[in-house]
């Protein structure tokens, strides 16, 4: 007769996020390189996400910016690059050739197909043509070794191409080839985003050629990516694991096989975590609070979110694509928001007050003053404004 599978409850979850996305008093890490691999994943959509959600988890955050920079590009133990769900992370070195097998071989040819497709619609050149003007591109950037779009255009013109794109639709515009083509590259793993051309919170950015890696087995690979990702986030539905990668619930499956995940209970239904991962997991012993970004990816972490986010939250908390905005964390649940106004003063609100009292309100107000003390003079934007951000903000 097989074993009944355990059931971890809201608590435990609870307890399991704060000690192992380094938030609790006592886990915080040394380096922004050990906050990368505790999450897997950083959010780089947002520059700025990286950033704070690394200051975040520090020990000692004060060197945040600098220590991130050099991580991101002197040594580059750090790559920002396209991932899961066609989006912008930021991963350690090392885990680029497991992201570029298990999810960028399968992005990247849909990507590139409909690059040729737009093209041939528009009556612009062929795939040879691209391909020409794709090889000239990387050879200009390799002897740069960083550049923005415009720069590689002034080592190929044809970069600077443009056709038009879906005619006669609400959407209809003029790409230019640089722009499409370099996405393309980012998604097969050949270019990766470079410095930035302002301070660390600029959305424009250099281009870099992709750090050498092996090719690895997809199947392995996916494998890999998953067993990572429980480790920090199980136990977590198949609905969590198919949002998070992207992938056909087919591959999760396999995935889940070959990891050997096991099978636990939570309020949603089955969940799994990795092999080692059955026994129960003590809390952190103090109560912690956080301000995190937005997009951060212990927010961003799952798809179904009410074991710590109350869906009431939601509307005030999201922009309508699903972003998530700043939010303010107590004991592993989000209780509220926060912005920065114009000033530099950093607003917050609790929307949730189940269970909070002076303790709680004390330590949020510390974190919000550590985290104003630290931007200084530097002032943040989220690029997906939510209501209650927004509000804050103005306030």
């Amino acid at each position: 007769m097989s074993e009944e599978p355990r059931y971890i409850d809201v608590a435990e979850r609870r307890a399991r996020l704060a000690l192992r996305h380094r938030l609790a008093a006592g886990t915080r890490a040394s380096t922004p390189q050990e906050v990368a691999r505790a999450l897997v994943a950083l959010h780089g959509t947002d520059p700025a996400t990286v950033y704070l959600g690394v200051g975040a988890r520090l020990a000692d955050p004060a060197e945040t910016v600098a220590r991130t920079e050099h991580a991101l590009y002197e040594d580059r133990t750090l790559v920002r690059m396209h991932g899961m769900r066609h989006t912008v992370f930021v991963f350690p070195a090392e885990l680029t050739a497991v992201v570029h097998a298990s999810t960028g071989i399968a992005i990247a040819a849909g990507a590139r197909a409909a690059l040729i497709k737009d093209m041939a619609k528009a009556g612009a050149p062929d795939a040879a043509w691209l391909k020409e003007v794709e090889e000239s591109a990387l050879a200009a950037l390799a002897r740069r070794g960083q550049a923005t779009a415009v720069e590689l255009a002034q080592d190929e013109p044809r970069l600077r191409e443009q056709f038009a794109y879906a005619p006669g639709k609400s959407y209809e515009g003029v790409h230019t080839v640089s722009s499409r083509l370099l996405r393309v590259l980012g998604v097969e793993g050949r270019v990766v985003r470079g410095r930035p051309l302002g301070s660390w919170t600029s959305t424009q950015f250099r281009w870099a050629l992709a750090p050498e890696h092996p090719e690895l087995d997809v199947a392995a690979a996916q494998s890999d990516l998953l067993r990572r990702w429980l480790a920090a986030c199980g136990p977590a539905t198949e609905a969590d694991l198919k949002w998070w990668t992207g992938w056909r619930v087919t591959d999760v499956r396999r995935a889940l096989a070959a990891a050997g995940a096991r099978e636990v209970r939570v309020d949603e239904g089955t969940a799994y975590v990795t092999g080692d991962d059955v026994a129960p997991v003590p809390g952190p012993g103090e109560p912690w609070a956080a301000l995190l970004p937005a997009l951060d990816p212990t927010a961003m972490g799952w798809q179904q979110r009410d074991w710590y986010l109350a869906p009431r939250l939601r509307p005030a908390l999201f922009d309508g694509s699903g972003n998530v905005g700043p939010t303010v964390w107590w004991n592993g649940r989000v209780v509220g928001a926060w912005a920065q106004r114009p000033d530099g003063g950093i607003a917050w609100r609790i929307l949730d007050r189940d269970g909070l009292g002076a303790e709680a309100e004390a330590a949020i107000a510390g974190q919000a003053e550590e985290l104003e003390s630290r931007l200084g003079p530097t002032r943040v934007t989220p690029r997906f404004r939510t209501p209650l951000e927004k509000e804050l903000a103005a306030a």
